[in-house]
């Protein structure tokens, strides 16, 4: 801001080139000239003036720069004339602030499971403590005595060797008695609704993209289409496909869509390890299941994550050729019901060939089956307290608002039986003692912690039969 007696200076310089510009010295004599000085207020020298106030504005300059370079409040003072940039650094702080917040909720829920883990431990530890004092009871008492004898001379002559194998026969049983979990239930679950949104916006895509007809073609291609969907999805699907006119309005395309993805990706993970050949896979399943129904659930969990991790380290390439396989069958099986549905345009280049499929939707089917193998990576291997399942109700069920949830329930009375499974759902199975004292409901708990959505033969009432 220039200095308050600017304008005295301005007059000052006006009075000054007003006696001594040369264009007004012929234009009057000496004499009158000297009088007319006279008359004029004196004044100060002009120049000598200006070099002070340029003096003293560098003066203010300078120290207005030390202020601003030596004094961080200064600055912050600055700062509160601008109104946009209090703006972005609250809105900076709330954003911090909720993350922080989300942050101290999964220490708070992860600090309930390590109580909870902690609690169940000590509970183990009790019952196997019981029955130990119950086996040191029932052994004979001269046997008993004659061990002691023994142990007492051993010690004597080794007295370290039995604190060490006491060691390790404890590290060894922790080894099976952990129940650490490096996922929450509640990540899982985030991750079936993240799995469940992929699949929806891949089937409204696919069905936006086709131009269905009026009437299916009943070439060598479609009808083996229809057999293969029939075969793996129910006649209901194939007969819905086939026998209505999907060109106005395609619902039923994409909830069948849905339902035949959700199918394949349950079917995938209902297995012991992804990818592995069906036999070898039959068998550990066989001594998994066995195993779990005779032994703790930290025992069983332990033996299926070593199991299945130790199957990934012997065969590395494992994890890509079944997402691999997974991605092709997902093509084949969308394909035909495209097919089937009367999708138009052929060739390898149709949204109806597994060529076309893959060249449109590459990028999001290989999203749908990362997360899938994920999926089965974490409840094989890094979940111990329980025995987590991902879900889908098969074709021809008969429906169970306690096991399952009807997409289109709010539009009217459920009725029929279960024609295809539209979102994944999931279950966690925990065994709560570690011998088998009765049936098998009896000692395990099952919780639906997110019903599988369905759609019902009821479904053909509310959709446009056109």
């Amino acid at each position: 801001m220039l200095p308050a007696n600017f304008r005295d200076l301005a007059t000052a310089t006006v009075e000054f080139f007003a006696l001594r510009t040369p264009n007004n010295t012929p234009a009057h004599p000496a004499r009158e000239l000297d009088e007319v000085r006279n008359q004029l207020t004196p004044v100060h020298d002009p120049v000598s003036r200006l070099t002070r106030e340029c003096a003293w504005l560098r003066q203010r300059l300078d120290e207005a720069d030390r202020r601003q370079s030596g004094c961080t409040c200064q600055a912050s003072a600055l700062a509160l004339h601008h109104p946009p940039s209090m703006r972005r650094d609250i809105d900076e702080t709330r954003r911090e602030l909720a993350r922080t917040h989300a942050e101290l909720n999964k220490l708070q829920e992860r600090c309930k499971m390590l109580e909870k883990t902690l609690f169940e431990t000590r509970e183990i530890l009790k019952a196997r403590d019981e029955e130990l004092e119950k086996l040191k009871g029932s052994t004979n008492e001269d046997d008993g005595d004659d061990r002691d004898e023994e142990r007492s001379q051993e010690e004597e002559d080794h007295p370290g060797s039995i604190l060490d194998e006491s060691r390790a026969l404890s590290k060894t049983t922790e080894v099976f008695l952990t129940r650490t979990d490096t996922w929450s239930g509640a990540q899982v679950l985030q991750a079936i609704h993240d799995l469940n949104s992929e699949i929806l916006q891949f089937s409204a895509a696919a069905t936006d993209l086709c131009t269905f007809g009026k009437n299916v073609s009943s070439s060598k291609a479609a009808v083996q289409a229809t057999q293969d969907t029939a075969s793996r999805l129910g006649p209901s699907v194939a007969r819905i496909l086939s026998g209505r006119d999907h060109s106005q309005d395609p619902i039923l395309v994409q909830l069948v869509l849905q339902g035949c993805i959700s199918t394949c990706i349950a079917r995938a993970l209902s297995v012991f390890c992804m990818g592995f050949p069906t036999k070898a896979d039959a068998v550990l399943t066989q001594i998994y299941s066995h195993m779990y129904a005779a032994e703790p659930q930290p025992t069983s969990s332990k033996w299926r994550a070593l199991t299945h991790k130790h199957i990934h380290t012997m065969y590395p390439y494992l994890s890509d050729y079944s997402s691999n396989e997974l991605a092709e069958t997902m093509y084949r099986w969308t394909a035909d019901i495209l097919v089937v549905a009367g999708c138009q345009g052929h060739g390898k280049g149709s949204l109806a060939s597994r060529e076309g499929l893959k060249a449109r939707f590459g990028e999001q089917v290989r999203r749908i089956t990362k997360t899938a193998c994920k999926l089965a990576q974490v409840t094989k291997e890094e979940i111990m307290s329980t025995c987590f399942e991902i879900i889908a109700i098969e074709h021809g069920d008969s429906f169970d608002s306690r096991r399952m949830f009807d997409s289109f329930g709010e539009y009217g009375a459920s009725r029929g039986a279960v024609i295809t499974t539209t979102e994944l759902g999931l279950r966690c199975k925990t065994r709560k003692n570690g011998h088998v004292t009765g049936t098998e409901d009896s000692t395990t708990e099952t919780q639906m912690l997110m019903p599988p959505k369905v759609v019902l033969d009821s479904v053909l009432d509310f959709v446009d039969p056109r």
